[in-house]
């Protein structure tokens, strides 16, 4: 029989809003995972936690619900140790297919039941898909995260049963499986004890699947003959208090355990309830739908707030590269200061000036003006060594000091990183790489302060027009002019620098009286600057290294916060 047309359109809206829905589900799970948090910042650690439990809940429950119309009602029961929930399993099922026994943990690996007709989608990975299969029945728990699946006549169709291990383990993978189980759930049944029901870690799992979206039911067992009615309340109280009191509750009395399983009537209510709810298709299809949209309603906060967490990274690595920024830039101000008072003009630096100044080299640079066959001789003179060797003592004083600046400055990076938790991390195994001078300085710098004497040089000879009244009388060289200029410009004459006495002003008083005070100011700006902008950028390059070492770590940039929160504003859309 066809169905009517109105209906047929609806089935395909439906299911065209499901597969826009997964297409969505799936983008949130690829940015949920696309990134990773490697910087200490308040709060990483559980960051990295809620960020592996929504991919794994997208990946193990929301996925496979979404593309499983018509699966069977997955029921996880959790608990403490020795709460009982495998001889529960048994009890429902009718036969021991989960192990139990006095010593604890008993239950290492979880154990599904189901009907024959479902054990092909369980074995087919679609819940949990992450969790390796063994067809049952086991003879006892097996070790190792595998998922046991048992299929058993005695559960109806549409309902499966899920033991998982103890979430207060002495094993800490048990509280892991625990925890992911839970969050792969349509139903959880909370299974604790009279005497653990007030125990923190039973509160933590219950605020934790509320938290998460779960379907709850709860299971009081070993209730003492007399005290009954006096925990049950306090325990619904509890309940109450902790936000679950919406949840179903059960009571189980303390009684004899026979072959690993309760006597009939201690689990029939739990039982038929359950089943109850499997053989009424509107019924499972409402429990399932309502634990789906509490999954999703969940992502409206733990996706932002992944997001913010992944913005605190952003902070944190903006915070360690002004660091970065501001080391190198103390080192350029060093620098400005060690070029301005004279510091280089010491050893090395004064003996060659001394030597070129006092020896006539100075004086022969100048030239009176006789005519121009002098002037052809004077453009043949051969460059004076010692106006080679001011030039190269210059250049090495230069080098050295800019190259200083650089390691203080990434040994300044180091202790400013080591201040920082997230520096301290992000300095493991590479702070001896970091803490010098990278290998191609020493050569950039020897490039860059060359180009910056061609620079002084060619300023003299384009910008360095002598007054009328020299230029009448005198001519000069313009190299041995240029090293006079940058002597100048270094600091000679501070009072920090000893020199010859009446020496002490021969730069400036010879430059002003060449080019006049206003066109000795402009060259002198101009040289400095080119000087600074040149160890600016040979700095720049040096904090690009640990700039790198950011980057190869793989820290989330503002990008992927605001694709988060595009990826929830998508979800609810396709809701």
């Amino acid at each position: 029989m066809t169905p009517p047309a109105d209906q047929s359109v609806a089935g395909a809206e439906q299911q065209a809003g499901r597969a826009d829905l997964e297409r969505v589900l799936i983008e949130l799970r690829d940015q949920v995972e696309a990134f990773r948090f490697v910087l200490q910042a308040p709060g990483v650690e559980a960051a990295k936690a809620a960020q592996l439990e929504i991919r794994n809940q997208l990946d193990d429950y929301v996925l496979p619900r979404i593309r499983g119309d018509g699966a069977p009602l997955l029921v996880v029961l959790g608990g403490s140790t020795g709460a009982g929930k495998s001889t529960l399993v048994n009890s429902m099922v009718g036969a021991r297919v989960s192990a139990t026994g006095v010593l604890r943990p008993t239950t290492s690996s979880p154990i599904l039941v189901c009907h024959p007709d479902h054990t092909g989608w369980f074995i087919g990975a679609n819940i949990l898909p992450g969790m390796g299969r063994v067809e049952g029945p086991a003879p006892d728990a097996i070790a190792g995260d595998q998922l046991v699946i048992i299929s058993s006549d005695s559960l109806p169709a549409g309902l499966a049963l899920l033991d998982s291990p103890d979430f207060d383990s002495v094993f800490e993978d048990h509280y892991e499986f625990a925890a992911k189980l839970m969050d792969a759930a349509d139903l959880w049944l909370c299974v604790t004890t009279a005497a653990r029901y007030a125990d923190a870690q039973v509160w933590q799992m219950l605020q934790r699947a509320r938290e998460h979206g779960a379907s709850i039911g709860v299971v009081l067992s070993r209730v003492p003959q007399g005290a009954g009615s006096e925990i049950t309340e306090h325990f619904a109280d509890l309940l109450e208090e902790h936000g679950v009191g919406d949840a179903r509750q059960f009571t189980i009395p303390e009684t004899k355990i026979e072959d690993s399983r309760l006597p009939e009537e201690a689990s029939e209510e739990i039982r038929s309830w359950l089943i109850g709810i499997a053989e009424d298709d509107e019924q499972r299809a409402e429990v399932i739908k309502t634990t789906l949209g509490g999954v999703l309603d969940s992502f409206r906060t733990r996706v932002p707030e992944l997001a913010k967490q992944v913005e605190a990274q952003v902070e944190a690595r903006t915070v360690l590269s002004t660091e970065v920024q501001a080391a190198y830039a103390t080192a350029l101000a060093e620098l400005d200061e060690a070029t301005r008072n004279g510091t280089l003009l010491r050893g090395e630096v004064l003996a060659r000036w001394q030597d070129f100044a006092g020896t006539g080299d100075l004086v022969r640079a100048l030239h009176v003006r006789r005519g121009r066959a002098d002037r052809r001789a004077n453009r043949r003179r051969r460059t004076p060594a010692r106006v080679r060797s001011l030039k190269s003592a210059l250049r090495s004083g230069l080098e050295s000091v800019i190259i200083a600046a650089a390691e203080h400055a990434a040994e300044d990076v180091i202790g400013r990183w080591r201040a920082n938790p997230a520096g301290e991390e992000m300095l493991a195994g590479k702070a001896d790489a970091l803490r010098h001078a990278s290998a191609e300085m020493p050569r950039r710098v020897t490039r860059a302060v060359s180009a910056w004497q061609d620079y002084v040089l060619e300023l003299i000879r384009t910008e360095g027009v002598t007054k009328r009244t020299v230029a009448k009388l005198v001519s000069f060289d313009d190299e041995a002019l240029s090293l006079v200029l940058m002597v100048g410009l270094l600091g000679y004459g501070t009072s920090d620098v000893a020199v010859e006495e009446g020496t002490s002003a021969v730069p400036q008083r010879l430059l002003k009286a060449l080019f006049g005070a206003e066109s000795l100011r402009g060259m002198s700006a101009k040289a400095r600057a080119d000087l600074r902008s040149r160890a600016g950028m040979l700095f720049d390059e040096e904090a690009i290294r640990f700039g790198q070492a950011l980057d190869a770590a793989g820290v989330p940039d503002e990008n992927t916060a605001v694709q988060l929160y595009q990826a929830t504003y998508n979800l609810e859309v396709a809701r």
